[in-house]
């Protein structure tokens, strides 16, 4: 990837930290700053600052991962106990309509979905 200016002077100042905590002497420095200001492509800094610590320069950081693209795929996966859980109280409700036909009119089946709903909200 090609380096803004920006990211060529974090690189200076990374450097400049170097010398001031004695990592780097002024000609080494000299030297690395100027291979700093030619440089055109990222990779291009990997080479002069691999023998150093941090600070590095942001250009050299590993890029963190995009988060629209995992929250996208987290979205599309449905896991089945969350799936259970939303459609627990829509099948019980079902089941009672049946229960209450079969049984020809018994209202207690109608405490089945209430049944359910507390249960399923103790559980989260």
């Amino acid at each position: 990837m090609r380096l803004s200016d920006a990211e060529r002077q974090d690189a200076l100042e990374a450097l400049e930290e170097h010398v001031r905590t004695g990592r780097l002497d002024l000609d080494e420095f000299g030297t690395r700053s100027a291979k700093v200001s030619a440089a055109r492509m990222a990779s291009e800094l990997e080479p002069l600052f691999t023998d150093l610590p941090s600070p590095r320069p942001s250009a050299l950081l590993p890029l963190p991962p995009m988060p629209g693209v995992a929250q996208a795929s987290a979205k599309n996966e449905v896991q089945p106990s969350k799936w259970l859980t939303a459609s627990a109280v829509p099948i019980a409700t079902a089941v009672a309509i049946a229960l209450f036909f079969f049984t020809r009119g018994t209202f207690l089946v109608f405490l089945l979905p209430l049944a359910v709903a507390l249960i399923m909200s103790r559980r989260r």
